[in-house]
C-alpha cells in the first residue's frame, strides 16, 4: 500500500506551524485529564467509597505530568537510544526532530512527577500512580498514530497486503507497526483495564491497575518489536531479533507482577 502521505503539519499560523504529533500529546493529555476526572468522581470505584484526590488537586497535576512526559521522554531517548550521538554533539539533545522521546524515559518521568507530587498532597501514592496508569493508553493511541502521520518508526520489511511503502523507509513495502502499537497499547489496553476498574473494582485495591497496565504494556510492545525496524544506530542486540524494546520492556513484567502482588498482600492486612 502506499503511504497516505498526510502533512505532519496540522496547520499555519503565520510562521508558526502546529504539528500533528504535538496535537497528539495535547490529545492524550486532555482525553486522558477527562477521564481521570470522572473515575475520582466516582466514589465508588474506590477504597472506603473515598476517592484519593480532589479534582482540583488533579487539575494542577497536569504541569507535573506533562514535564515528567517530556523531560522524562527526552532523557530517556538520549541515553537509551541515542548517548554516542549525542556525546559527540550534545546540542543534539535539544534536536528533538532527531529521534524522539522515548515511552520508557517518559514511564520514568511520570513516575518521579507522580511521587513527588503525592508527596506534597499527601494523596496516596500508588493510587495516584493507578490513576494516571488507567488513562495512559488514550495518550499512546495519539501517540502511536502521530508516529504512522509522521512516517517514522516504521516495521520490517513485508509483503502483508496491509504492508505499507513509507517514504523514509526505502523502496519497500513494510509493516506499520506504529498502527500496531496503536491498536494494543492503546485501544486494546485501554479497554482491559477500563473493564478492570468498573467491572471488578480494581481501584479498590491499589497498585493492581498499574500492575496491570506495566505487565499489558511490557507484553504489546515486547510483541510489536517482532514487527517493528529497530533504531538504525542500535540495530539487533542479540540473537538477530533482541532489540532495545525488548529489553527495557522485560523487567516491566516483573515489576507489574510485583505490584500486584504487593496489592493483594496490603489488602489482605488490611482486611
Amino acid at each position: 500500500m502506499p503511504f497516505p502521505n498526510i502533512d505532519p503539519i496540522a496547520f499555519s499560523i503565520g510562521p508558526l506551524s502546529v504539528h500533528w504529533y504535538g496535537l497528539a500529546y495535547v490529545a492524550g493529555i486532555l482525553l486522558g485529564w477527562l477521564y481521570a476526572r470522572r473515575l475520582i468522581a466516582t466514589s465508588k470505584l474506590w477504597p472506603n467509597d473515598t476517592p484519593p484526590m480532589t479534582a482540583q488537586q488533579l487539575d494542577d497535576f497536569l504541569v507535573w505530568v506533562a514535564a515528567g512526559v517530556v523531560l522524562g521522554g527526552r532523557i530517556g531517548y538520549i541515553l537509551f537510544y541515542d548517548f554516542a550521538a549525542v556525546a559527540a554533539d550534545p546540542i543534539r539533545a535539544l534536536q528533538i526532530w532527531n529521534g524522539g522521546m522515548s515511552f520508557h524515559g517518559g514511564l520514568t518521568g511520570t513516575t518521579i512527577a507522580m511521587i513527588l507530587f503525592a508527596r506534597r498532597h499527601s494523596i496516596p501514592v500508588w493510587s495516584m500512580f493507578d490513576i494516571v496508569a488507567a488513562v495512559v493508553p488514550l495518550g499512546l493511541l495519539f501517540g502511536r498514530i502521530a508516529n504512522f502521520i509522521n512516517g517514522e518508526l516504521w516495521g520490517r520489511i513485508s509483503d502483508a497486503p496491509w504492508a505499507v511503502v513509507f517514504p523514509t523507509g526505502g523502496p519497500f513495502s513494510r509493516h506499520p507497526s506504529q498502527l500496531y502499537e496503536a491498536g494494543l497499547e492503546g485501544i486494546v489496553l485501554l479497554i482491559l483495564l477500563a473493564i478492570t476498574v468498573y467491572a471488578f473494582r480494581a481501584l479498590k485495591t491499589p497498585g493492581t491497575v498499574t500492575g496491570l497496565f506495566v505487565i499489558g504494556y511490557a507484553v504489546s510492545r515486547i510483541l510489536v518489536e517482532f514487527f517493528r525496524e529497530p533504531d538504525a544506530q542500535l540495530g539487533y542486540l542479540a540473537f538477530g531479533w533482541l532489540t532495545m524494546g525488548m529489553v527495557l520492556s522485560l523487567p516491566m513484567v516483573a515489576l507489574g507482577i510485583w505490584s500486584i502482588v504487593r496489592a493483594r498482600l496490603a489488602a489482605g492486612k488490611a482486611a
